[in-house]
């Protein structure tokens, strides 16, 4: 099971090909790699928006979609995605008349195609790697990353309405101040690993303590700071609740989308929930061991399988956010990524090296290095979180006092009657 992948792979290949040309084989496996690439993360696609739907009618005590019927089939709404698809793809596609059509038809285009090249360079498997051997991969995937802001601002510009523009400017705000904090989180990793290749650092995640808890680098005192930084800016990178400035339908009309529809609008969607894959697969492999299994009897199990799970578990908290939290002002998401997360990120640098240098220490400095990380990452996350809120406390409602009611006066005896 666990080199199945790998054998459908290579017998596609063979497939393909019937002579040897070393550029003809490598533009297949490239062709075949696309198409896998594709194909599962579009269905994920598909069936995550399904259950995303469903999980926030739950949350908010309501059914959610299951009306969409197959040959009389609801099967609880699992047809819900391809029905939006259709949907999508024959609605009426409005272009304004002063927009530039060229970078209007290209805006989400880019979109999705960014999006998606992060997905080439994730480990998925100890046989499912497609560039996740590159020497840079790690610098690779933030690079293709850094790209999104680009079709944003497009999508913005192209439009020619004064809201999308404001919009776009406010969503390449947001996504530049939260790319130094994701950045930033990820380098204990590499610090940890001395490697920038993904593999590398899932490899170096291997192993267990006593046989029982994996060696995760979430299960370190930077690991976590680290992977609470990555977290939370990762939810700011996919626009996910609380951090939905950019597409407000309550402040500014739908943000950068306000004049695409049809399938343009699901174009844009669609980049939405790739990067959110992206984002979460990266998070999986830098802090919770990637394709490694959670305890050594498990081991059976295939990484794929194991990957997979982390991946959906991670997805399903960023939902999970977005029906807990609400939306935070401009003013506050700005100072939370400058003010706190990027100086805690810079901190936990420091505390990832010394953790590292550790290891090569005594017995007694090795044991001392626990309460010592612990103590340097707590300390600042407090410090620094009163300081961001000094001021900004729990609101206190005064109430005046209502005026006493006026009694009526007494009747007397020899009161004449009324």
């Amino acid at each position: 099971m666990e080199t199945l992948p790998a054998d459908i792979f290579d017998a596609l290949l063979n497939l393909l090909l019937s002579g040897d040309a070393h550029w003809l084989r490598w533009g297949a496996t490239s062709l075949v790699s696309i198409a896998a690439i594709l194909s599962v993360f579009g269905l994920t696609f598909a069936f995550l928006t399904v259950t995303e739907r469903k999980l926030l009618g739950r949350f908010q005590n309501r059914i959610g979609p299951n009306r969409v019927r197959v040959l009389g089939i609801r099967l609880f709404g699992i047809f819900q995605p391809f029905a939006d698809a259709v949907k999508a793809l024959t609605k009426e596609d409005i272009v304004p008349t002063v927009a530039d059509k060229v970078l209007h038809l290209l805006a989400p285009a880019c979109a999705v195609c960014i999006s998606l090249l992060g997905l080439a360079v994730l480990p998925f498997g100890k046989h499912l790697v497609v560039l996740g051997g590159l020497d840079a991969a790690l610098l690779y995937f933030f690079a293709a990353g850094a790209c999104s802001e680009l079709a944003i601002f497009m999508a913005g510009w192209s439009s020619q309405n004064k809201y999308s523009l404001l919009a776009s400017m406010r969503a390449l705000a947001q996504l530049v101040s939260y790319e130094l904090p994701l950045l930033l989180a990820a380098i204990p990793a590499v610090i940890a690993a001395g490697t920038l290749t993904l593999t590398g650092i899932v490899e170096a995640q291997g192993g267990w303590l006593g046989g029982i808890l994996p060696q995760w680098n979430i299960f370190t005192p930077w690991g976590v700071a680290g992977a609470l930084i990555f977290y939370i800016a990762a939810l700011a990178e996919c626009n996910r609740c609380p951090f939905d400035l950019p597409e407000g339908e309550s402040e500014i009309i739908a943000g950068y989308l306000t004049e695409y529809s049809g399938f343009k609008y699901a174009l844009f969607f669609m980049a939405e929930y790739f990067g959110m894959a992206a984002l979460a697969g990266l998070g999986v492999t830098l802090f919770l061991g990637g394709w490694q299994a959670p305890c050594a009897f498990l081991q059976f199990i295939p990484s794929y399988a194991w990957f997979y799970l982390k991946f959906v578990a991670v997805i399903l908290s960023f939902m999970w956010m977005r029906a807990t939290l609400l939306r935070l002002r401009m003013d506050q998401l700005m100072r939370l990524s400058w003010k706190f997360l990027i100086p805690l990120a810079l901190l936990n640098i420091a505390i990832a090296t010394l953790w590292t240098q550790a290891t090569h220490w005594g017995a007694p400095w090795a044991v001392a290095r626990w309460p010592l990380a612990l103590a340097l990452v707590a300390l600042p996350f407090i410090v620094l979180g009163r300081k961001l809120s000094a001021g900004l406390g729990p609101r206190a409602y005064h109430f005046a006092e209502e005026p006493p009611t006026a009694q009526p006066a007494p009747l007397h005896d020899d009161a004449p009657p009324a």
